[in-house]
């Protein structure tokens, strides 16, 4: 199968281009390398798809509708997985136009690229932000979702909307994916469980928001990828919803589908995760509540099962030493956390 990924040298995109690769699929990714975090974590998953002869690369801002509809006419994708996005919930308040172009400007050029060169599926990512203000849990897909609460959560239901309409226009089979609070090896650097294991490996206090008194449903990204790939062969077809409570618009083929397990964990235990795994008391600055924060996120994957038999199922109590593990090989530091902070804080060359 031939697929195209937009985002491959991100978080995401890179581990569903490897899975994608090792499966024997040829992938075509699409990333522009802006400089939000290190262009070097980047670089280096980029390589490593790199080693593929399936996978070609494109360095390219999606903005640029010409060149996104350049790449559509000469790769053919038979799928196309959106991903790429300007991420993060804080930073929308620092330089919201990022967000316009390219999570609204750049998906329509995705979008509009499938419109005139037909795909099996696509597959975009939304994100649990854009439930905002609901107080019901678990956030079900059927539930209303008006009131989003930052920038980026708005830019995501934008793309929601647009995708729906191309799909009933167009005729395009498109499933939205509401993603949960993923983390993993490979992770970006804002992210919370890197600034957590950063700070305590440096010695430094990490940053605790509303003095720890909320709840994520985290999402291991093994998880996430086992279900996107699971997805992708089940296109959303009208008139054949899979349950009930099916999101599938009665005048397109569109769905939206959480990504998520329902278990939520506090973010105290997170820390504690993070702290018996390096061995190393974690220092903690408790902070009132941000602007954009939410108190709690729970997924319901009753969808999510009645599609494909499955929900996202790793322990935070395995996720996170494996984050760490991965952290303490790609930053160089020794196995032997009696060397970390608290120690002699040695690292080998990295």
């Amino acid at each position: 199968m031939r697929c195209l990924v937009t985002g491959t040298a991100g978080f995401i995109g890179f581990h569903l281009a490897r899975r994608l690769l090792a499966g024997g699929h040829a992938v075509a990714g699409v990333d522009s390398m802006t400089p939000y975090y290190d262009v070097t974590l980047k670089q280096r998953r980029e390589a490593i798809l790199g080693d593929s002869p399936d996978f070609t690369n494109h360095r390219l801002a999606l903005e640029d509708t010409a060149g996104v509809g350049a790449i559509f006419a000469e790769f053919r994708p038979d799928v196309v997985v959106h991903l790429a996005a300007q991420a993060g919930v804080r930073y929308s308040l620092e330089n919201p136009r990022s967000y316009i172009d390219s999570n609204i400007v750049g998906t329509h050029s995705v979008i509009e690229a499938c419109r005139h060169h037909p795909v099996r599926h696509l597959m975009m990512a939304s994100t649990s932000s854009v439930y905002g203000a609901n107080t019901k849990m678990p956030y079900a897909e059927t539930d209303p979702a008006d009131h989003q609460i930052t920038l980026y959560a708005a830019t995501k239901k934008a793309n929601e909307a647009m995708g729906h309409s191309y799909a009933h226009l167009f005729n395009i089979p498109t499933t939205m994916f509401r993603f949960f609070t993923v983390y993993g090896p490979w992770g970006r650097p804002d992210m919370a469980l890197f600034k957590f294991v950063k700070n305590t490996l440096e010695g430094k206090p990490i940053d605790v928001y509303n003095h720890g008194k909320m709840e994520r449903d985290f999402t291991y990204i093994d998880d996430l990828i086992d279900a996107i790939v699971r997805v992708m062969d089940l296109p959303p077809e009208l008139g054949k919803p899979v349950s009930e409570h099916d999101t599938l618009s009665p005048v397109a083929p569109f769905r939206i589908l959480n990504i998520g397990g329902g278990h939520p964990t506090g973010l105290l235990e997170y820390i504690d995760l993070v702290e018996k795994a390096l061995g190393i008391p974690v220092q903690r600055n408790y902070m009132d509540m941000q602007p954009g924060d939410v108190l709690r996120t729970t997924a319901s994957p009753a969808l999510l099962e009645a599609l494909i038999g499955y929900r996202p199922q790793t322990p935070v109590s395995v996720g996170v030493p494996a984050f760490i593990r991965w952290f303490m090989e790609y930053h160089g530091y020794k196995n032997d956390t009696s060397a970390l902070p608290g120690g002699s804080n040695e690292r080998t060359a990295s």
